[in-house]
């Protein structure tokens, strides 16, 4: 579903004017369309399939490389990623690591960026965006386990209330034999250089 650009500048207009402010000064004047602009592209994961990137796989046993089969886990770490806090509408924006337990099928690693971009292109909370990119993975693809490290600044956090700039939150979510304790542990020293 695409942003109603109109509707979000309007709306915005009716903003300014409940703050106080004269959306027809100069400069605001371009402010409405600038930030309908500015949603359309946040929110452009709202009804997109977050899976769609993960379609094509590649066989591990018959695919282009047969002799060189994983024998543990396939990372991808600091994928930058950024969001929309659905409680402020303020953005948060970090890194995401993720690892997986390949079994017969493994995909290519530009398509989990994708995953990422289109789950977080939505009004989200850090907690269930973690856990629907490891659900979109592990329900995707022909894996052991999934986890899924995200570490992230919130505007929330940093622009308002208690104002720690330099505050993060980490969060992990973790699938099939990731969830173990001790497995989870060794990657999440490679994914992050701390164990946790």
């Amino acid at each position: 579903m695409a942003v109603d650009r109109d509707r979000v500048a309007a709306l915005v207009r009716d903003l300014l004017e409940a703050i106080g402010e004269d959306p027809d000064r100069p400069g605001l004047r371009a402010t409405p369309h600038r930030v309908a602009d500015a949603y359309a592209e946040f929110f452009s994961g709202v009804g997109e399939d977050a899976a769609a990137p993960l379609a094509h796989t590649i066989s591990v046993t018959r695919g282009p490389a047969p002799d060189t089969l994983p024998s543990g886990a396939v990372m991808l770490r600091d994928i930058r990623f950024r969001s929309v806090c659905e409680h402020h509408l303020l953005p948060f924006a970090g890194h995401a690591h993720i690892a997986y337990l390949p079994g017969e099928q493994v995909v290519g690693l530009g398509a989990l960026p994708r995953v990422v971009d289109v789950l977080a292109a939505r009004p989200q909370v850090q907690e269930r965006l973690g856990e629907q990119i490891a659900d979109v993975i592990a329900g995707s693809l022909d894996t052991r386990g999934v986890l899924v490290v995200l570490d992230a600044t919130h505007e929330c956090v940093t622009m308002r209330g208690g104002r720690q700039p330099d505050a993060s939150t980490v969060t992990v979510a973790a699938r099939g034999e990731l969830s173990e304790p001790a497995a989870r542990a060794e990657i999440m020293l490679l994914l992050t250089g701390r164990a946790t």
